[in-house]
This record gives C-alpha cells, sequence and structure tokens, in this order.
C-alpha cells in the first residue's frame, strides 16, 4: 500500500517543477527488486491525480531487472532461475541494479 503515498509524492514533486504548466507525461524507472509495483502507482496516480497539474498524465514505466556481477570476471548479467552462476563459471553477486525508483523525467504542456 506504500504505492499510494508514493504517487502522492510523484504529483506532488511533479506538479512543484512543472512551473504551474499542466503536466503530460511522467517517466518512471522502476527496478524489479525495488518492492514497487509499477502498475499500482499508475492505478493510484489515475485517482490521486484528479483536479492537480497531473491530471489526465500520461505514466511511461521503465522496468529494470536486476543483474549480478560476477566475481571472477566482473561480467554483469541476469541470474537465471535458481542459479548465481556466471557463464565463464563464476558466481554472480548482487548489485543495486534492480532496485531503481525514480522519477526520469517530466514532459509538460508548452506555454502558447
Amino acid at each position: 500500500m506504500h504505492e499510494y503515498s508514493l504517487a502522492e509524492n510523484i504529483i506532488e514533486t511533479a506538479s512543484k517543477h512543472s512551473g504551474g504548466a499542466k503536466v503530460k507525461k511522467i517517466a518512471l524507472v522502476v527496478g524489479e527488486a525495488s518492492g514497487v509495483s509499477g502498475e499500482t502507482i499508475r492505478l493510484y496516480f489515475g485517482i490521486i491525480a484528479e483536479n492537480t497539474l497531473c491530471d489526465g498524465a500520461v505514466i511511461e514505466i521503465e522496468t529494470v531487472r536486476p543483474m549480478l556481477r560476477c566475481k571472477a570476471c566482473g561480467a554483469l548479467f541476469v541470474r537465471k532461475p535458481f542459479s548465481f552462476a556466471c557463464e565463464c563459471g563464476g558466481e554472480g553477486m548482487p548489485t543495486e541494479i534492480g532496485n531503481e525508483f525514480y522519477i526520469k523525467n517530466i514532459e509538460i504542456e508548452a506555454e502558447q
């Protein structure tokens, strides 16, 4: 349910940085390991944004898959189910890739 407060914060941030212009689109980056559901944010956003500068704005979500880094060769790779093995035979360690959650950009209506 923390997505509700995240949606509120997204609306507040986008409105603050829009310079008073109507917000058309908000692009989010959401890591699969972040614990945040992008689709739930989209649902709450549509409800909470009514009668704000973000009313009718489109939420675009870029999903980032978690990556491991091989201890042997240093390569980044996506973990296969039930395995931490790299193609080189080394063992992968967790990284911060896939834990992201941030606003990538905000698109506003141009002044006329």
